[in-house]
This record gives C-alpha cells, sequence and structure tokens, in this order.
C-alpha cells in the first residue's frame, strides 16, 4: 500500500512537471513545427536528458509517419516516456492549450475591433532567436545521425527534394525506402519498388480534401470539419488553410479570402502550433461554442493517434529493417529542418542587428544550457526597443 502510494505521489508529481514544461514551450514558440522540435530537443534531450538523441529521433520520425500535428504528437510521445498514458494526455494538452486560448482571445478582439493588433516589432527580435534555436538543433542532430555515407547522401537528396518543393510526404517515405533498399538490397529490392509504386497512392490519400459533412448544424459541421482535418493532415500545419480554403471559404461561405488571411496570421503570431488557429475560425464563425469545439476537434486525432503509435516506436526500433527505415527518414528530417531555416532566413535576417541577435542566441546554446523562453523574451524585448529607437 505504502509503495503504491509513493508511486501515486511520484506519478502526480511528473505529470505536474510535464504540465508546467509544455505550458512553457507552448507558450513562447513561434517558429512552427520544426522550431518546436528544435526547443523540445534543448529542453529534453540537452537540458534535462530525459531522451537519447536517437530516441528523440525515433519520435520525431514516427510523427512524420502519420498524420497529425507533429509537434502535439511528439509532445505526447514524450509525456508517455516520462508518465505512461497519463503523461501522453497531459503533454499534449498543456503544449496546445496556450495557443488555443491566445487564439481565441484574438478572436475576441477581432470580432469587436475588425482588425488584429500590430507585432511586427517583436517578431524583429524573435524570428533571428527561432532562426538560431533550428539551426543549433539541426547541428546537434545532423552532428549525432549523419554518420554513414548512406544517410549523408539520403540527407543531400532530400534537402535537394525540399529545395525543388516535393511533399513532405514524399521526401520522408521515399528516404526511408532508400535506406531500406540500400541496406538490405538482395532482400527488399523488389519490395521496396512495389511500395515506391504505392507512393502516388499513399500521397493522394493523405492529401485529399476533407468533404463537408452533411449536417445542417452549423456547430457539428464545425466539429466534423474539423475532426476529419486533424485526422487526415500530413506534415506541416499550414496544410490546414488549404482545406480551409476549398470548404469554409468557398463552398460554405463561411470566411472571405480577408478573413482566412487574418486566420493565417494568426497562426504565425501565436506561440504553439499552426493549427491552434481553428480556435479562431471556429470563434469568427460560431462564437465561443465554435472556437471550442473547433480547437478540440482539431486536435483530438492526434491524442488517438499517438496513443496508437507509442506502443510500436520500442518494436520499430528492434528490427533491422525498421531501424535503417528510421535511419533514412531521420536523414530526411535533419534535411527537411535545415530547409526551413534556410527559407525562413530571408523573413528573420533583415539587416545587421537580426544577424547580431542570431549570432547571439547561437553562440549562448551552443555554450550554455540557457532555456529557449529567455532568449525568445529577450528577442521580443531587443525588436520592441529597436521599434521606440527607430
Amino acid at each position: 500500500m505504502e509503495k503504491q502510494q509513493t508511486t501515486e505521489i511520484s506519478l502526480t508529481k511528473r505529470l505536474l512537471q510535464l504540465a508546467g514544461i509544455f505550458l512553457k514551450i507552448g507558450s513562447i514558440n513561434f517558429g512552427g513545427p520544426m522550431a518546436l522540435t528544435a526547443i523540445m530537443e534543448q529542453e529534453f534531450v540537452r537540458k534535462r536528458q530525459w531522451l537519447s538523441r536517437e530516441h528523440f529521433l525515433d519520435f520525431v520520425a514516427a510523427t512524420n509517419l502519420v498524420p497529425g500535428p507533429n509537434a502535439c504528437e511528439l509532445a505526447a510521445f514524450i509525456g508517455h516516456t516520462r508518465a505512461g498514458y497519463p503523461g501522453l494526455v497531459v503533454a499534449e494538452f498543456c503544449f496546445f492549450l496556450p495557443a488555443v486560448v491566445l487564439s481565441t482571445a484574438l478572436a475576441v478582439i477581432y470580432r469587436k475591433f475588425g482588425a488584429l493588433p500590430q507585432v511586427d516589432s517583436l517578431f524583429y527580435g524573435i524570428n533571428p532567436v527561432i532562426l538560431a534555436l533550428i539551426l543549433m538543433a539541426t547541428y546537434r542532430l545532423g552532428k549525432n545521425t549523419l554518420t554513414r555515407w548512406t544517410q549523408a547522401a539520403i540527407f543531400g537528396l532530400a534537402l535537394l527534394a525540399s529545395f525543388l518543393n516535393v511533399n513532405e510526404v514524399y521526401i520522408i517515405f521515399g528516404a526511408g525506402l532508400l535506406a531500406m533498399m540500400l541496406s538490405y538490397a538482395p532482400q527488399l529490392h523488389q519490395k521496396g519498388l512495389h511500395l515506391l509504386l504505392l507512393l502516388p497512392l499513399f500521397s493522394r490519400f493523405t492529401l485529399w480534401k476533407a468533404q463537408a459533412p452533411a449536417a445542417d448544424n452549423v456547430l457539428l459541421k464545425l466539429f466534423l470539419f474539423f475532426l476529419k482535418t486533424g485526422a487526415l493532415i500530413f506534415g506541416s500545419g499550414m496544410v490546414l488553410f488549404a482545406f480551409i480554403q476549398d470548404d469554409i471559404v468557398e463552398k460554405f461561405g463561411w470566411l472571405t479570402q480577408q478573413q482566412l488571411i487574418d486566420a493565417i496570421a494568426v497562426g504565425q503570431m501565436t506561440p504553439g502550433p499552426v493549427m491552434s488557429s481553428a480556435g479562431f475560425i471556429g470563434y469568427v464563425i460560431a462564437g465561443w461554442k465554435g472556437g471550442i469545439l473547433s480547437a478540440l476537434a482539431i486536435f483530438l486525432p492526434s491524442f488517438f493517434i499517438s496513443a496508437a503509435i507509442v506502443p510500436i516506436i520500442p518494436k520499430m526500433r528492434a528490427s533491422k529493417p525498421l531501424q535503417a527505415f528510421l535511419r533514412g527518414v531521420n536523414a530526411a528530417v535533419i534535411a527537411l529542418m535545415l530547409g526551413v531555416a534556410l527559407t525562413i532566413t530571408k523573413n528573420a535576417i533583415v539587416d545587421v542587428w537580426t544577424i547580431f541577435v542570431m549570432l547571439a542566441s547561437g553562440l549562448i546554446l551552443f555554450f550554455y544550457k540557457w532555456d529557449a523562453i529567455w532568449l525568445v523574451f529577450g528577442g521580443a524585448i531587443l525588436g520592441y526597443l529597436h521599434h521606440l529607437l527607430t
């Protein structure tokens, strides 16, 4: 009885710890899924050492192989490692909660005043910090992952494919299959070719646009639409806006084109996953009930997907063919992270001051175990001071 009570207390402490950490992470990140991955690597691999880099990369790879918001699923996997299924639920919920709350708060202001507050001055300082976080995580993960010529070659091919705007699903699965074929060519050559032939069909399925549910109630339509969207989206949360364009704007006419643009801006200006803007959209369309139901629906599938996948990940790590597959996927993930960093450079680095902020952030991350929250807040303060001075 005493042992059970001690275990329960220990579990409670771990859950509270997870809640605090993921509420913090969900409140400070503005850089999309790759920046979130970078922050989690800094927090759980480098700072707290809860995971090895290899274990962390396996989690990152798994999130890229299943539908749903990648960063939320990564949070769920880390939560499960720390505190089982209760940890999975607590970590993911606390991770996206700040973004949903802030998105909905902006929706209240938006409906009242018809415009969004200007935050360009803050992003002037935050963007270079986010760029430094992504570059440092790419360096750390790549140093321990790209140790074989096959992985280095796959990394190069994946980076080239990302520059050519090849769909992320093709890059991820293609890299994994190529790694398997190179490692087990005699046994898997024919099977690998057959799988490659199935990729166009797979991609067609994953990029399928969610059809409008045949319901008359607006709240029910919103819930079912975002539930289906959350279960189908692969890769970046920005794919969400393609779904919205086709159905909510053009088919239903619930949002204007300008409102869609404003919703995208909200997804970028609020921390956490971009898909939290579903709360903004739901509130604009149907008030508080619409905002709550939309936010719940967009993230609900990821809970079930994460819970179903997490027991399989250790088996994936124990299987030699799947290990080869994951090595290829990991190389592709690092290439995609670098590709994102290079893409956002043009928006993050605009003058000598942003270069200074990025370099200073990179040096602090390299030599010290500073918490990312201080760097993000520091960047925001510098951005605001620059605005006042200029």
